[in-house]
């Protein structure tokens, strides 16, 4: 059984989802206190165990991160044994999780109308690359043309004229599990108040559509389209990436004061006399100008010297890290976001932690991910199953036991 910690102890997800995005949105939810049983299939278990290089020791590095805090079992969901056991696992579960294809739960009698019938109460929630409902509803969706259709990659890039580019990271999947889980925590409120069960809903696609706010909102007052502006902002400046004579570092110059303090640390009046840069619409409207103007400037110094004065004067500023630096900054590791957790094969391994803290009933992450049918016998002993029936079970091959 798993530990109680956390605002969400007591609520039961049976996790169906693979991959990325259902398995953020069951991450969220175990690293808050939920008991997060993943279903894996059967035979090879979650897709991302095959996501390979990196490993340690044979075990998936992408695996591993998604998957931490969560105990694992695995069925095969085509035999009847294996309905069996995920049913008496959903008539007392608060939720499940889903990111297959639009009528694969469906066709397995195992779709949400089905399994209200035994569990009215059941919060069924569903990860697509595009919605149950609109014209779109049954084809597949990836994080790459989730980018593609909502906008995301026609603004993100260098600049006018290069090639489209998508977001470094997965946003669309990653975005879509935590608005998952914003809708499970929603549901599940209203559970508590009500007894009822429902539908959450949600896509890649509506994911990557909710980080064009900016842009849409530029495209919904002018007509206009964004184009893409490197590191820069479509309604802010200076508030971009600059290289210093040792490398890159962020400016926030966002607002008039910030501006002033800035050209007071650049030691640059004739910027301060300039008209083109008097106001923040000025200096949107000559943005290239202003980047011609303060790179100069900014590669005299070193950035560990701007940033120094940056940080003196007020003004925001940071360095570009890349991942392994950021591993090692103090302030992430203050903040937990970088804890070390027990795994079942390889002892302690880092991980990434919960951005979410709370000062009563604080998250944790206690757990490595599951191995392959880790917990199957203790999940199906919980719920009533005994050894000759598990034992059954998987010589029929409906379960893996590890």
């Amino acid at each position: 059984m798993k530990k109680s910690f956390g605002p969400l102890a007591g609520m039961k997800v049976v996790e169906l989802a693979h991959i990325m995005a259902g398995p953020v949105c069951g991450l969220m939810l175990a690293d808050l206190g939920a008991d997060v049983i993943k279903v894996e299939k059967i035979p090879g278990g979650d897709d991302s165990r095959r996501f390979l290089p990196p490993d340690m020791d044979g075990e998936s590095a992408a695996y591993m991160m998604m998957n931490r805090n969560k105990r694992g079992i695995a069925l095969d969901l085509k035999t009847e044994s294996g309905k069996k056991v995920l049913r008496k696992l959903l008539a007392d579960a608060d939720v499940v999780t889903e990111n297959y294809r639009h009528d694969t739960m469906q066709k397995l009698g195992l779709g949400y109308e089905d399994l209200k019938k035994d569990n009215p109460g059941l919060i069924y929630c569903a990860i697509s690359g595009f919605g149950r409902s609109g014209p779109y509803a049954e084809r597949g969706g990836f994080d790459l043309i989730a980018q593609g259709m909502s906008g995301l990659m026609s603004f993100t890039g260098e600049g006018p004229g290069r090639p489209p580019c998508k977001v470094g990271a997965p946003v669309t999947d990653i975005t879509a599990g935590i608005l998952a889980a914003l809708g499970c925590v929603s549901a599940y409120v209203h559970k508590l108040k009500t007894g009822e069960g429902q539908v959450v809903d949600t896509s890649l696609f509506e994911a990557g559509i909710v980080h064009t706010y900016w842009q849409s909102a530029i495209a919904l007052a002018t007509g206009i389209a964004p184009g893409p502006m490197g590191s820069a902002h479509p309604l802010n400046g200076p508030y971009q990436a600059f290289e210093a004579k040792d490398g890159w570092f962020t400016i926030g110059a966002a607002n008039q004061r910030n501006w002033e303090r800035l050209l007071d640390v650049m030691e640059v009046p004739e910027i301060a006399d300039d008209p083109r840069f008097a106001t923040n619409s000025e200096r949107m409207a000559h943005l290239k100008e202003l980047e011609d103007v303060l790179t100069p400037v900014f590669r005299e110094r070193t950035r560990d010297e701007w940033l120094t004065r940056l940080e003196k004067a007020g003004v925001p500023a940071g360095p570009v890290m890349d991942v392994c630096e950021m591993f090692e900054d103090p302030h992430a590791q203050a903040r937990g976001m970088i804890p070390t957790v027990e795994h079942a094969k390889l002892g302690p391994v880092r991980t990434l932690g919960l951005p979410i803290k709370l000062s009563e009933t604080p998250g944790e992450v206690a757990t490595g991910a599951p191995l392959f049918g880790q917990h199957t016998e203790e999940v199906l002993k919980e719920y009533g199953f005994d050894t000759d029936e598990i034992a059954s079970f998987a010589e029929e091959g409906a379960v893996a036991v590890s």
